[in-house]
Protein backbone atom coordinates (compact mmCIF):
# COMPACT_ATOMS: atom_id res chain seq x y z
CA UNK A 1 0.00 0.00 0.00
CA UNK A 2 2.64 2.22 -1.31
CA UNK A 3 -0.06 5.13 -1.44
CA UNK A 4 -0.55 5.38 2.26
CA UNK A 5 3.34 5.85 2.67
CA UNK A 6 3.18 8.39 0.35
CA UNK A 7 0.32 10.38 1.75
CA UNK A 8 1.45 10.17 5.15
CA UNK A 9 3.42 13.24 3.99
CA UNK A 10 -0.09 14.98 3.13
CA UNK A 11 0.43 17.74 6.11
CA UNK A 12 3.93 18.49 5.19
CA UNK A 13 3.48 18.43 1.17
CA UNK A 14 0.02 19.52 0.54
CA UNK A 15 -0.47 18.29 -2.89
CA UNK A 16 0.19 14.72 -1.88
CA UNK A 17 -3.69 14.82 -0.58
CA UNK A 18 -3.72 13.78 -3.99
CA UNK A 19 -3.11 10.30 -3.60
CA UNK A 20 -6.50 10.00 -1.02
CA UNK A 21 -8.70 10.00 -4.57
CA UNK A 22 -9.39 6.56 -5.70
CA UNK A 23 -9.88 8.64 -9.49
CA UNK A 24 -5.83 9.46 -8.87
CA UNK A 25 -5.17 6.03 -7.83
CA UNK A 26 -7.18 4.09 -10.30
CA UNK A 27 -5.03 6.11 -12.72
CA UNK A 28 -2.28 5.23 -11.16
CA UNK A 29 -2.71 1.70 -11.13
CA UNK A 30 -3.72 1.25 -14.67
CA UNK A 31 0.27 2.97 -15.99
CA UNK A 32 1.81 0.58 -13.18
CA UNK A 33 0.25 -2.30 -14.67
CA UNK A 34 0.98 -1.36 -18.01
CA UNK A 35 4.48 -0.36 -17.33
CA UNK A 36 4.99 -3.82 -15.91
CA UNK A 37 3.97 -5.85 -18.51
CA UNK A 38 5.82 -3.91 -20.82
CA UNK A 39 9.19 -4.29 -18.43
CA UNK A 40 8.39 -8.00 -18.28
CA UNK A 41 7.05 -9.11 -21.31
CA UNK A 42 9.61 -9.83 -23.82
CA UNK A 43 11.59 -11.55 -20.42
CA UNK A 44 8.94 -13.70 -19.61
CA UNK A 45 8.56 -14.98 -23.80
CA UNK A 46 12.35 -15.80 -23.65
CA UNK A 47 11.65 -17.51 -20.52
CA UNK A 48 8.75 -19.54 -21.16
CA UNK A 49 10.38 -20.55 -24.73
CA UNK A 50 13.30 -21.52 -23.06
CA UNK A 51 10.82 -23.81 -20.53
CA UNK A 52 9.62 -25.07 -23.99
CA UNK A 53 5.55 -24.16 -22.46
CA UNK A 54 4.38 -23.69 -26.08
CA UNK A 55 0.69 -23.54 -27.16
CA UNK A 56 -0.48 -27.20 -27.88
CA UNK A 57 -3.05 -26.88 -30.99
CA UNK A 58 -6.04 -29.63 -31.20
CA UNK A 59 -6.24 -31.92 -34.20
CA UNK A 60 -9.75 -31.03 -34.79
CA UNK A 61 -9.31 -27.36 -35.03
CA UNK A 62 -8.89 -24.74 -37.89
CA UNK A 63 -6.50 -25.86 -40.39
CA UNK A 64 -4.66 -22.52 -40.28
CA UNK A 65 -3.82 -22.89 -36.00
CA UNK A 66 -1.44 -25.17 -36.92
CA UNK A 67 0.79 -22.51 -37.23
CA UNK A 68 0.57 -21.37 -33.83
CA UNK A 69 2.03 -24.73 -32.62
CA UNK A 70 4.11 -23.72 -30.20
CA UNK A 71 4.27 -19.95 -29.22
CA UNK A 72 4.60 -19.64 -25.56
CA UNK A 73 1.76 -19.85 -23.47
CA UNK A 74 0.55 -19.33 -19.88
CA UNK A 75 0.93 -15.41 -20.29
CA UNK A 76 -1.44 -15.22 -17.35
CA UNK A 77 2.05 -15.84 -15.12
CA UNK A 78 2.88 -12.26 -15.98
CA UNK A 79 -0.92 -10.89 -15.86
CA UNK A 80 -1.80 -12.20 -12.88
CA UNK A 81 1.38 -10.87 -10.47
CA UNK A 82 1.05 -7.44 -11.97
CA UNK A 83 -2.43 -7.01 -11.32
CA UNK A 84 -1.58 -7.93 -7.80
CA UNK A 85 1.24 -6.14 -7.69
CA UNK A 86 -0.37 -2.96 -8.85
CA UNK A 87 -3.69 -3.41 -6.51
CA UNK A 88 -1.26 -3.86 -3.68
CA UNK A 89 0.34 -0.69 -4.16
CA UNK A 90 -2.04 1.61 -4.62
CA UNK A 91 -5.65 -0.09 -3.29
CA UNK A 92 -7.02 -0.30 -0.02
CA UNK A 93 -5.87 -3.83 1.06
CA UNK A 94 -7.80 -4.06 4.58
CA UNK A 95 -11.08 -3.51 2.21
CA UNK A 96 -12.81 -6.99 2.11
CA UNK A 97 -14.18 -6.48 -1.41
CA UNK A 98 -10.58 -6.37 -2.32
CA UNK A 99 -9.46 -9.15 -0.13
CA UNK A 100 -12.17 -11.52 -1.73
CA UNK A 101 -11.63 -10.15 -5.04
CA UNK A 102 -7.43 -11.32 -4.98
CA UNK A 103 -8.48 -14.71 -3.20
CA UNK A 104 -10.55 -15.09 -6.14
CA UNK A 105 -8.01 -13.74 -8.30
CA UNK A 106 -5.26 -16.29 -6.68
CA UNK A 107 -7.38 -19.30 -6.42
CA UNK A 108 -8.70 -19.42 -9.61
CA UNK A 109 -5.09 -18.30 -11.36
CA UNK A 110 -3.76 -21.24 -9.42
CA UNK A 111 -6.58 -24.01 -10.63
CA UNK A 112 -5.36 -22.32 -14.23
CA UNK A 113 -1.87 -22.85 -13.72
CA UNK A 114 -2.81 -26.43 -12.63
CA UNK A 115 -4.61 -26.78 -15.96
CA UNK A 116 -1.88 -25.76 -18.05
CA UNK A 117 0.64 -27.08 -16.62
CA UNK A 118 -0.79 -30.80 -16.60
CA UNK A 119 -1.46 -30.09 -20.81
CA UNK A 120 2.13 -28.53 -21.49
CA UNK A 121 3.80 -31.36 -18.81
CA UNK A 122 1.43 -34.01 -18.59
CA UNK A 123 1.29 -37.25 -20.59
CA UNK A 124 -2.32 -36.38 -22.22
CA UNK A 125 -1.86 -33.39 -22.98
CA UNK A 126 -5.27 -32.59 -21.95
CA UNK A 127 -4.89 -30.38 -18.45
CA UNK A 128 -7.11 -30.96 -15.16
CA UNK A 129 -10.20 -33.10 -15.88
CA UNK A 130 -13.83 -30.54 -16.94
CA UNK A 131 -15.12 -32.26 -13.65
CA UNK A 132 -12.16 -31.75 -11.09
CA UNK A 133 -12.33 -28.08 -12.46
CA UNK A 134 -15.73 -27.43 -12.25
CA UNK A 135 -15.57 -28.62 -8.69
CA UNK A 136 -12.33 -26.57 -7.84
CA UNK A 137 -14.26 -23.17 -9.37
CA UNK A 138 -17.67 -23.94 -7.42
CA UNK A 139 -15.98 -24.72 -3.73
CA UNK A 140 -13.65 -21.10 -4.28
CA UNK A 141 -16.86 -19.36 -5.66
CA UNK A 142 -18.92 -20.55 -2.94
CA UNK A 143 -16.35 -19.32 -0.05
CA UNK A 144 -16.70 -15.80 -1.70
CA UNK A 145 -20.82 -15.87 -2.01
CA UNK A 146 -20.99 -17.24 1.91
CA UNK A 147 -18.05 -14.09 2.82
CA UNK A 148 -20.81 -11.83 1.09
CA UNK A 149 -24.20 -13.24 2.43
CA UNK A 150 -22.81 -13.00 6.28
CA UNK A 151 -21.32 -9.53 5.62
CA UNK A 152 -23.06 -7.22 7.49
CA UNK A 153 -24.61 -4.69 5.09
CA UNK A 154 -24.18 -6.32 1.92
CA UNK A 155 -27.49 -6.81 0.21
CA UNK A 156 -28.93 -10.21 -0.92
CA UNK A 157 -31.30 -8.38 -3.53
CA UNK A 158 -31.38 -8.80 -7.36
CA UNK A 159 -30.82 -5.25 -9.19
CA UNK A 160 -32.80 -5.81 -12.00
CA UNK A 161 -31.74 -2.79 -14.58
CA UNK A 162 -34.37 -0.58 -16.26
CA UNK A 163 -36.36 -1.17 -13.29
CA UNK A 164 -35.68 0.91 -10.64
CA UNK A 165 -38.56 -0.30 -8.40
CA UNK A 166 -37.75 -4.50 -9.35
CA UNK A 167 -35.65 -5.78 -6.77
CA UNK A 168 -36.56 -8.92 -5.77
CA UNK A 169 -34.57 -10.29 -2.24
CA UNK A 170 -33.05 -13.66 -2.85
CA UNK A 171 -31.92 -14.17 0.62
CA UNK A 172 -29.66 -17.46 0.67
CA UNK A 173 -31.04 -18.13 -2.75
CA UNK A 174 -28.42 -15.39 -3.66
CA UNK A 175 -25.26 -17.90 -2.55
CA UNK A 176 -25.82 -20.20 -5.65
CA UNK A 177 -26.62 -17.18 -7.90
CA UNK A 178 -23.43 -15.36 -6.83
CA UNK A 179 -21.69 -19.12 -7.93
CA UNK A 180 -23.26 -19.41 -10.86
CA UNK A 181 -22.49 -15.83 -12.07
CA UNK A 182 -18.80 -16.21 -11.15
CA UNK A 183 -18.04 -19.89 -12.09
CA UNK A 184 -20.07 -19.07 -15.19
CA UNK A 185 -17.85 -15.96 -16.36
CA UNK A 186 -14.62 -17.95 -15.80
CA UNK A 187 -15.26 -20.45 -18.33
CA UNK A 188 -16.78 -17.66 -20.69
CA UNK A 189 -14.34 -16.22 -20.84
CA UNK A 190 -11.79 -19.09 -21.41
CA UNK A 191 -14.05 -20.67 -24.32
CA UNK A 192 -13.43 -17.11 -25.92
CA UNK A 193 -9.90 -17.20 -25.51
CA UNK A 194 -9.07 -19.00 -29.38
CA UNK A 195 -7.83 -16.36 -31.34
CA UNK A 196 -5.00 -13.79 -31.29
CA UNK A 197 -6.23 -10.73 -28.94
CA UNK A 198 -9.89 -12.10 -29.44
CA UNK A 199 -10.24 -12.41 -25.19
CA UNK A 200 -7.97 -9.68 -24.25
CA UNK A 201 -9.99 -7.33 -26.12
CA UNK A 202 -13.70 -8.00 -24.63
CA UNK A 203 -12.06 -8.23 -21.37
CA UNK A 204 -9.90 -4.67 -21.21
CA UNK A 205 -13.91 -3.12 -22.23
CA UNK A 206 -15.71 -4.95 -19.62
CA UNK A 207 -13.58 -4.36 -16.53
CA UNK A 208 -13.47 -0.11 -17.94
CA UNK A 209 -17.12 -0.41 -17.46
CA UNK A 210 -16.72 -2.36 -14.23
CA UNK A 211 -14.42 0.25 -13.24
CA UNK A 212 -17.25 2.86 -13.34
CA UNK A 213 -19.31 0.39 -12.37
CA UNK A 214 -17.76 0.22 -8.91
CA UNK A 215 -16.85 3.40 -8.65
CA UNK A 216 -20.63 4.52 -8.82
CA UNK A 217 -21.69 2.60 -6.59
CA UNK A 218 -19.14 3.01 -4.02
CA UNK A 219 -20.44 6.60 -4.15
CA UNK A 220 -23.01 7.25 -1.89
CA UNK A 221 -24.42 10.62 -3.65
CA UNK A 222 -23.40 9.51 -6.87
CA UNK A 223 -25.25 5.93 -6.49
CA UNK A 224 -28.34 8.10 -4.74
CA UNK A 225 -28.67 10.33 -7.92
CA UNK A 226 -28.38 7.37 -10.13
CA UNK A 227 -30.86 5.13 -7.98
CA UNK A 228 -28.58 2.11 -8.53
CA UNK A 229 -27.82 0.11 -5.16
CA UNK A 230 -24.94 2.10 -3.02
CA UNK A 231 -22.40 -0.65 -1.55
CA UNK A 232 -19.98 0.94 0.94
CA UNK A 233 -16.23 0.52 -0.09
CA UNK A 234 -16.56 -0.55 -3.64
CA UNK A 235 -14.89 2.16 -5.12
CA UNK A 236 -11.58 0.69 -3.85
CA UNK A 237 -12.29 -1.73 -6.84
CA UNK A 238 -12.21 0.46 -9.16
CA UNK A 239 -8.57 0.63 -8.63
CA UNK A 240 -8.15 -3.17 -8.83
CA UNK A 241 -10.36 -2.90 -11.97
CA UNK A 242 -7.90 -0.05 -13.52
CA UNK A 243 -4.88 -2.56 -12.87
CA UNK A 244 -6.45 -5.57 -14.79
CA UNK A 245 -7.15 -2.64 -17.56
CA UNK A 246 -3.57 -1.46 -17.81
CA UNK A 247 -2.34 -5.15 -17.81
CA UNK A 248 -4.39 -6.16 -20.35
CA UNK A 249 -3.62 -2.93 -22.68
CA UNK A 250 0.47 -3.99 -21.82
CA UNK A 251 -0.53 -8.11 -22.59
CA UNK A 252 -2.20 -6.66 -25.96
CA UNK A 253 1.01 -5.45 -27.29
CA UNK A 254 2.19 -9.08 -26.89
CA UNK A 255 -0.50 -10.89 -27.84
CA UNK A 256 -2.17 -9.01 -30.78
CA UNK A 257 -1.71 -10.81 -34.52
CA UNK A 258 0.51 -12.37 -34.41
CA UNK A 259 0.60 -13.38 -31.24
CA UNK A 260 3.89 -14.01 -29.26
CA UNK A 261 2.51 -14.82 -26.47
CA UNK A 262 -1.34 -16.58 -25.13
CA UNK A 263 -2.27 -16.02 -21.69
CA UNK A 264 -3.74 -19.80 -21.30
CA UNK A 265 -6.27 -21.18 -18.60
CA UNK A 266 -3.66 -19.45 -15.92
CA UNK A 267 -4.71 -15.71 -17.70
CA UNK A 268 -8.15 -16.28 -18.69
CA UNK A 269 -10.17 -18.20 -15.85
CA UNK A 270 -9.11 -16.40 -13.26
CA UNK A 271 -9.65 -12.60 -15.44
CA UNK A 272 -13.43 -14.28 -15.98
CA UNK A 273 -13.85 -14.95 -12.32
CA UNK A 274 -13.14 -11.61 -11.40
CA UNK A 275 -15.34 -9.88 -13.92
CA UNK A 276 -17.99 -12.40 -12.61
CA UNK A 277 -17.33 -11.45 -8.94
CA UNK A 278 -16.79 -7.75 -9.16
CA UNK A 279 -20.08 -8.20 -10.92
CA UNK A 280 -21.66 -9.69 -7.84
CA UNK A 281 -20.15 -7.03 -5.35
CA UNK A 282 -21.29 -3.85 -7.28
CA UNK A 283 -24.87 -5.35 -7.66
CA UNK A 284 -24.62 -5.22 -11.54
CA UNK A 285 -25.27 -8.77 -12.27
CA UNK A 286 -27.61 -8.91 -14.84
CA UNK A 287 -25.67 -6.12 -16.72
CA UNK A 288 -23.08 -8.53 -16.75
CA UNK A 289 -24.98 -10.45 -19.75
CA UNK A 290 -24.83 -7.49 -21.52
CA UNK A 291 -21.28 -5.99 -20.58
CA UNK A 292 -19.87 -9.76 -21.41
CA UNK A 293 -22.36 -9.95 -24.24
CA UNK A 294 -19.11 -11.46 -26.48
CA UNK A 295 -18.50 -14.45 -23.56
CA UNK A 296 -22.25 -14.83 -23.53
CA UNK A 297 -22.68 -15.41 -27.21
CA UNK A 298 -19.40 -17.71 -27.29
CA UNK A 299 -20.88 -19.78 -24.17
CA UNK A 300 -23.92 -20.21 -26.10
CA UNK A 301 -22.64 -21.30 -29.32
CA UNK A 302 -20.89 -23.94 -27.81
CA UNK A 303 -23.76 -25.30 -25.68
CA UNK A 304 -26.47 -25.13 -28.40
CA UNK A 305 -23.89 -27.16 -30.90
CA UNK A 306 -23.20 -29.51 -28.45
CA UNK A 307 -27.26 -30.06 -27.45
CA UNK A 308 -27.74 -30.24 -31.53
CA UNK A 309 -25.16 -32.30 -32.15
CA UNK A 310 -26.47 -35.24 -29.54
CA UNK A 311 -30.16 -34.60 -30.70
CA UNK A 312 -29.67 -34.91 -34.37
CA UNK A 313 -26.92 -37.31 -33.90
CA UNK A 314 -23.81 -35.84 -35.49
CA UNK A 315 -25.91 -32.86 -37.24
CA UNK A 316 -24.20 -29.31 -36.82
CA UNK A 317 -25.81 -25.56 -36.04
CA UNK A 318 -21.98 -23.76 -36.45
CA UNK A 319 -19.15 -25.12 -38.42
CA UNK A 320 -17.22 -25.39 -35.21
CA UNK A 321 -17.49 -24.22 -32.18
CA UNK A 322 -17.12 -21.70 -30.44
CA UNK A 323 -18.37 -19.42 -32.91
CA UNK A 324 -15.49 -17.40 -33.83
CA UNK A 325 -14.24 -20.74 -35.31
CA UNK A 326 -17.13 -21.07 -37.24
CA UNK A 327 -16.61 -17.25 -38.95
CA UNK A 328 -12.79 -18.68 -39.53
CA UNK A 329 -14.28 -21.33 -41.27
CA UNK A 330 -16.48 -19.38 -43.42
CA UNK A 331 -13.48 -17.50 -44.92
CA UNK A 332 -13.14 -14.49 -42.81
CA UNK A 333 -9.29 -13.36 -41.71
CA UNK A 334 -8.53 -14.39 -38.03
CA UNK A 335 -7.97 -10.23 -37.82
CA UNK A 336 -11.36 -9.23 -39.01
CA UNK A 337 -13.29 -11.93 -36.84
CA UNK A 338 -11.07 -10.18 -34.01
CA UNK A 339 -12.07 -6.87 -34.86
CA UNK A 340 -15.73 -7.05 -35.47
CA UNK A 341 -15.66 -8.67 -31.98
CA UNK A 342 -14.40 -5.86 -30.14
CA UNK A 343 -16.19 -3.31 -31.67
CA UNK A 344 -19.13 -5.83 -30.65
CA UNK A 345 -18.06 -5.38 -27.06
CA UNK A 346 -17.79 -1.60 -26.95
CA UNK A 347 -21.06 -1.32 -28.44
CA UNK A 348 -22.49 -3.62 -25.39
CA UNK A 349 -20.55 -1.93 -22.80
CA UNK A 350 -21.83 1.69 -23.99
CA UNK A 351 -25.30 -0.22 -23.83
CA UNK A 352 -24.93 -1.34 -20.57
CA UNK A 353 -23.38 2.22 -19.54
CA UNK A 354 -27.24 3.58 -20.65
CA UNK A 355 -28.78 1.06 -17.79
CA UNK A 356 -27.35 3.78 -15.14
CA UNK A 357 -30.00 6.44 -16.82
CA UNK A 358 -32.39 4.36 -18.02
CA UNK A 359 -34.38 3.41 -14.97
Amino acid sequence: MLFKLIYFFHTEISWLNVFRYITFRTILATLTSLLLVFLFGSWMIKKLRKMQVGEQIREDGPPNHKSKEGTPTMGGCLIIPVILVSTLLWAEFQNIYVMLVVFVIICFGLIGFLDDYLKVGGTNGRGLKVRTKFILQIIVALVVALVLQKYPGFDARLNVPFFKTVSPDLGWGYVPVAVFIIVGASNAVNLTDGLDGLAIGPIIVAFTSYLMFSYLAGHVKIASYLQIPYVAGTGELSILCGAIVGAGLGFLWYNAHPAELFMGDVGSIPLGATLGTVAVVTKQEIVLILVGGIFVFETLSVIFQVAYFKMTGGQRIFKMAPIHHHFELKGWPETKVTVRFWIIAIILALLSISTLKLR
